[in-house]
């Protein structure tokens, strides 16, 4: 996925956040490529949004139990529809159990929505069988313009939105090194910084319209809404201007943690 804010599953927006498919599917394909697991029984995909990384999952291990959770009623929909042979379950990440020990775990673009990883990256191993692989994704692009200038945007508006923002969801590396090596066989943890090729008229600001956007964009009124986004979108396209070929330049770190059982 998929990025879903917690709590916002009713209202979340499958064809805004599909805009820009293939540039958000890229870090699963990566992440996808590190799991070293020859034949898993049992896979659940936790955030699985519209379901297009789940049926990757299913393309790589046909005879596996695949399950989809997400908060998302819509991106269910969405993917139920798209993906009518799999299994789609709702379900709040934040209170998530499988009915017994799995093979794989895997997260694109989702935990980040999840307070205390502390604690929740060590809870997911524990549902993991023997030689079970824990695979997450999460964006880590808290500290660059796209999401800095949100509060510039803002304006008189901040004090809405402001609790709904989570500055700094994805804590530095060597914390979930910490959390997870007691608990694992083998940690592996790296990050990557995309140089996303985009197009469209402002293309930064529809991509976090998708994402990041959504939860504070919920909590205002129409007139209000339009001229948040109006002020961000200025903003935000003078620092990702578009190139003359009329394509946008927008780098965007990601953050991986692959941990075995």
């Amino acid at each position: 996925m998929n990025e879903t804010p917690k709590n916002q599953g009713q209202g979340w927006d499958s064809g805004q956040y599909l805009k820009f498919a293939g540039p958000r599917l890229r870090p699963a394909l990566d992440l996808l490529a590190r799991i070293d697991v020859d034949s898993p029984q049992s896979i659940y995909d936790l955030g699985c949004g519209p379901g297009n990384v789940t049926q990757l999952l299913a393309e790589r291990w046909p005879k596996a139990d695949i399950t989809g959770v997400d908060g998302s009623p819509d991106m269910l929909a969405r993917a139920a529809a798209d993906f009518p042979d799999m299994t789609w379950v709702e379900a709040d990440l934040n209170t998530w159990q499988p009915s017994g020990p799995i093979d794989v775990v895997f997260s694109n673009a989702a935990l980040h929505w999840l307070d205390n990883h502390v604690a929740l990256f060590p809870r997911l191993m524990g549902h993991l069988n023997p030689g079970g692989v824990l695979a997450v994704q999460m964006p880590g692009n808290h500290a660059q313009p796209s999401h800095m200038l949100i509060r510039d945007a803002a304006g008189p508006l901040l004090d809405k939105i402001e609790p709904h923002m989570r500055p700094d969801p994805v804590e530095v590396l060597g914390v979930y090194y910490d959390a997870l090596e007691p608990v694992s066989s083998e940690v592996d943890i790296w990050e990557t910084v995309y140089n996303q090729i985009l197009e469209g008229d402002n293309a930064v600001a529809e991509w976090t319209k998708g994402s990041v956007l959504k939860p504070l964009l919920d909590v205002l009124d129409d007139d209000e809404k339009d001229a948040f986004f109006a002020a961000y979108s200025e903003l935000v396209g003078k620092a990702y201007p578009k190139r003359p070929d009329g394509k946008t330049i927008f780098p965007f770190r990601r953050v991986f943690i692959v941990a075995k059982q």
